[in-house]
């Protein structure tokens, strides 16, 4: 499989990737991505797929109305949406 365009930018180009990481390290860090994060968990831990959704190929999708279901990875991960419009469930 191919590298995206990003994927090959930041790996020819390590003060950028540096400066992404950090970025990245300090958002996931917030409150805010906090909650996220333990809110996704909570949901995987009440479904018993806590750990086993990478066996499974699962992932867990965001619905138009804020629920959370199974869905395959593949499918969730390439959903872009035309012109930019959701195509979520």
């Amino acid at each position: 499989m191919a590298l995206s365009k990003s994927a090959l930018y930041f790996r020819s180009h390590p003060e950028a990737r540096k400066k992404k990481n950090d970025y990245n390290t300090k958002y996931h860090a917030t409150p805010e991505r906090k909650k996220y994060r333990v809110k996704l968990n909570k949901a995987n831990r009440d479904a018993g797929t806590y750990g086993k959704m990478k066996d499974m190929g699962k992932d867990r999708s965001h619905t138009k109305d804020g629920k959370l279901v199974l869905e395959s990875s593949k499918t969730n991960r390439s959903r872009n949406g035309k012109d930019g419009k959701s195509t979520k469930k």
